[in-house]
């Protein structure tokens, strides 16, 4: 079912800069969002200003850690119109799609790096890399091909539905 996303942050030198990651289940689209820090005010605003720019058909439920720049989950959850879930404790697992994504992203932001010398603009080039990198999970298609059919899809039952 699509619509629903993976959320983590990675952080950079001595934890003092992050970014925001959200990859979705079904297509694995990646998206990333600048934060200053892993407040859990940075997070609600990262967040908040990504999955708003989802149309509300592809933005279901949110499935993130136990950290806590979480702590604002029902206010992300009020204002993106998102259920917002938690692992279990120590279960990464539970987030394979983030976690896997989060292994490609260190190739490009490596650990104990500052990961606040990258602004916005560049953040999404590399969401661009890997959204356009065919995957064999997904028939060898790239996530932005498969999101891209589930818009289509969207659009079609939407205009269906309103002659």
């Amino acid at each position: 079912m699509p619509g629903h996303w993976e959320g983590d942050l990675i952080k950079g030198a001595n934890n003092r800069s992050a970014v925001g990651v959200l990859v979705e289940r079904s297509t694995r689209l990646v998206l990333l969002s600048k934060m200053p820090d892993a407040t859990a005010e940075s997070a609600l605003a990262a967040f908040t200003a990504k999955l708003n720019q989802i149309a509300q058909p592809l933005r279901q439920t949110l499935t993130h850690d136990q950290g806590g720049e979480m702590a604002r989950h029902r206010e992300l959850a009020r204002v993106t119109n998102i259920r917002v879930y938690f692992c279990d404790p120590h279960s990464p697992w539970q987030r394979g799609s983030c976690e896997n994504t989060n292994g490609l992203l260190r190739q490009m932001l490596p650990k104990g790096t500052d990961l606040s010398v990258h602004d916005q603009d560049a953040l999404d080039a590399i969401a661009d890399l890997l959204n356009n990198r065919p995957r064999q999970t997904l028939n060898w298609r790239s996530p932005i091909q498969v999101f891209a059919e589930l818009l289509r899809g969207i659009g079609e039952s939407h205009q269906a539905t309103v002659h």
